[in-house]
């Protein structure tokens, strides 16, 4: 799914083009649309969902089965331990497959996700992006990567060692903060775009630019 159009990119381009002139770091701006499918969330809230029926179910059984007597004509004199089983697990499965169905809509998927766990999964994809995208592709090893999951609303930064060993995690503190910003405001080629530009103002103090400083990496934002 593309987030941004062709003007779009070229603002993030350019910023970052404008970022590099300073220093020897490169600059990858990186959106996705997910970082997760979390399936496994889904499965857990369903599990939840059929185990809690099924309990409910053995805590009363006179009333799920007079109601089930009710709807089959009331005809019922008495039910088996094996109906009973039966009518309770088919129950449980019941319920498995509708919240299942209900929570594979995107929205209503990522409601029920934990923060702390989407700030995990965007930081862990974050730095597999990074990992095979930007590190240590750099002659000094100062790649920098702006990462934007939009349907978790998380965003990270990830850094090559030796910008890691000189820069500490929360000076890119104000990078993000401007970032998150603009995208709050619905902006979100000019939220990173902010980004980029703080990153290079930082990159900029710490690795400036050589005469011979060559561009290897790509200037242009990147969407997976």
């Amino acid at each position: 799914m593309a987030y941004l159009n062709e003007e779009q990119h070229k603002l993030v381009s350019d910023a970052v083009g404008q970022a590099e002139l300073t220093t020897s770091g490169e600059i990858v701006p990186v959106i996705a649309d997910r970082s997760d499918g979390y399936t496994d969330v889904i499965l857990v809230w369903a599990a939840a969902a059929a185990f809690t029926a099924m309990s409910v179910f053995a805590a009363f059984p006179e009333f799920f089965l007079g109601k089930l007597d009710w709807i089959l004509g009331g005809w019922r004199d008495e039910w088996t331990f094996g109906e009973v089983i039966a009518w309770a697990v088919g129950l449980g499965l019941m319920k498995f497959i509708i919240v299942w169905a209900i929570l594979s809509w995107d929205p209503l998927r990522f409601f029920f996700v934990p923060s702390p766990l989407k700030r995990q999964r965007v930081h862990e994809r974050a730095v597999r992006h990074f990992k095979v995208g930007a590190e240590g592709r750099t002659h000094g090893k100062t790649g920098v990567m702006l990462y934007l999951s939009m349907r978790e609303h998380r965003a990270e930064i990830v850094a090559d060692d030796s910008i890691t060993d000189l820069v500490p995690a929360e000076v890119w503190g104000e990078a993000m903060a401007d970032m998150l910003a603009e995208i709050r405001k619905g902006d979100v080629a000019a939220g990173i775009a902010a980004g980029v530009r703080d990153v290079g103002i930082v990159l900029s103090e710490h690795f400036p630019r050589g005469s011979e400083d060559d561009n290897e990496l790509p200037d242009r934002l990147i969407e997976v």
